[in-house]
């Protein structure tokens, strides 16, 4: 990953062209979490299927300079060629195999350059305060799309029994010298990352802790589940409560792999991608039920999908108009997922009506809509989490000089949607990002027929 890289991609003009299949990595978002959870454990642990992009790399480095040791086994390619019948990968689909034995694990300091770079870290507390009683760290970065207070992290750990300090506005040291003990928590707002975070602190903890207003995404559950066949007590998975009965301080045993589900987020971008520029595009080894609002709602808007056991079919669509205004919004699972919200503004560009969206869950997601409104997209931003609009709208070719700019994961992958409808050549910056989410993502396009090309701006 490297911060001077751009991709340059030629547009399609609205030609639906692209061809083959895509197999979908694992889900970052559940990885991360097991990758975390391996502290809780009295020996290595080993995790299968997890994606090899950036955000899976830092974490890595983070654990490592806590003292943690891990072994990588590399994996194959994930994308068939664009031809009849594709081709089936003979070595692939399993995705990294990670080993991770955190019993050397001789800091509770996690690094501060690594930890503003993702958000993700802020996870490691929950294992690290579990086991150890006692955590530092800073307020944890990532993408910025808008405010992610910490503060349902802090107050869990304090009814938890912990103590928390802050220190120059942004460290922040949390200790809890007889242990943590169970405790009642409700979430003043739903949260992905309190609810995992703060269920796994309560593994190890004294007693019982629930935890009310959860958030259900199966990232979690996936976690979950795996954590329960290896001696932990979690029920109410995949539902608003969760209850823990602790371990009073006994490490977890590893008894099976943990594997990771497919990324559900992925799969949902390259669904809508095939919606636009597919003549034919199957997306494989991806779950389907955990994609039923995304894929109810493209099919109401006239895309073709056919869904299979483990795979979506999506072909070339004539688009139906909307006679009517539409208002979509963002929620939590199993609502629209936000992470979704930017490639699908782009879809809306192209079909004949007007929409509305609403974002409920970050206020600052919608940085990318300026570069749209720049390729010729007519869309309205009524404050900072509703747009309005109108197509459909054909995209052109920026002025000379002038690049797309990708501000996080999820607006840097819709920008590519957007360069790839449109007519004339594309520069996006800021790539660094998209890789936190996307392993390899040029290469997997290309191999569909895509003409895009990573380049230094340095050189």
């Amino acid at each position: 990953m490297d911060k001077n890289d751009e991709f340059i991609i030629q547009g399609l003009a609205g030609e639906k062209k692209l061809h083959g299949a895509v197999i979908i990595n694992g889900a970052k978002n559940s990885a991360l979490k097991a990758m975390a959870a391996s502290i809780l454990f009295d020996g290595p642990v080993i995790l299968e299927n997890v994606p090899d992009n950036s955000d899976i790399q830092t974490m890595i480095s983070i654990l490592e300079k806590m003292g943690a040791k891990i072994n990588v086994k590399e994996k194959s390619f994930t994308s068939f060629p664009a031809s009849p019948e594709p081709q089936r990968a003979s070595k692939n689909s399993g995705g990294l195999i990670l080993e991770i034995d955190a019993t050397g694990i001789n800091s509770t300091e996690i690094d501060p350059e690594l930890a503003t770079s993702m958000r993700a870290s802020i996870v490691l507390t929950g294992s690290l305060m579990g086991r150890f009683g006692k955590v530092s760290f800073p307020a944890p970065g990532g993408c910025v799309i808008g405010a992610r207070p910490i503060d349902l992290f802090l107050s869990g750990y304090g009814k938890m029994g912990a103590t928390v300090k802050e220190e120059n506005d942004c460290l922040h040291k949390i200790s809890a010298i007889d242990g943590l003990k169970g405790a009642e928590i409700t979430f003043s707002k739903i949260s992905v990352g309190a609810t995992e975070t703060l269920m796994m602190a309560a593994v190890l903890a004294k007693g019982k802790t629930v935890l009310n207003n959860c958030a259900r995404e199966p990232e979690i559950a996936n976690v979950a589940e795996w954590l329960n066949v290896c001696g932990a007590n979690i029920k109410g998975i995949g539902t608003p409560t969760i209850e823990v009965e602790g371990t009073n301080g006994k490490l977890l045993s590893f008894k099976e792999s943990f594997v990771t589900i497919p990324d559900r987020i992925e799969a949902g971008s390259f669904l809508i991608l095939g919606a636009l520029c597919a003549k034919k595009l199957k997306i494989e080894k991806c779950q389907p039920k955990h994609m039923n609002t995304v894929v109810k709602l493209l099919v109401e808007l006239g895309v073709n999908i056919k869904i299979e056991k483990d795979s979506i079919i999506v072909s070339a669509s004539d688009f139906i108009n909307s006679t009517l205004p539409r208002s979509i919004k963002t929620l939590e699972y199993p609502g629209f997922p936000t992470d979704l919200q930017p490639p699908l503004v782009v879809f809306l560009t192209q079909i004949k009506g007007q929409f509305s969206i609403r974002e409920t869950i970050f206020e600052g997601r919608f940085k990318y809509v300026g570069d749209l409104i720049k390729m010729g997209a007519n869309i309205t931003t009524i404050n900072s989490r509703e747009i309005k609009i109108k197509g459909p709208t054909p995209l052109h070719e920026l002025s000379e000089n002038e690049e797309l700019t990708a501000h996080d994961i999820r607006a840097g992958f819709a920008l590519i949607v957007a360069a790839l409808i449109g007519n004339g050549k594309f520069t996006i910056n800021n790539v660094h990002l998209i890789d936190r989410g996307y392993e390899k993502i040029e290469e997997r396009l290309k191999i569909l027929g895509v003409e895009i090309e990573r380049t230094d701006k340095a050189r």
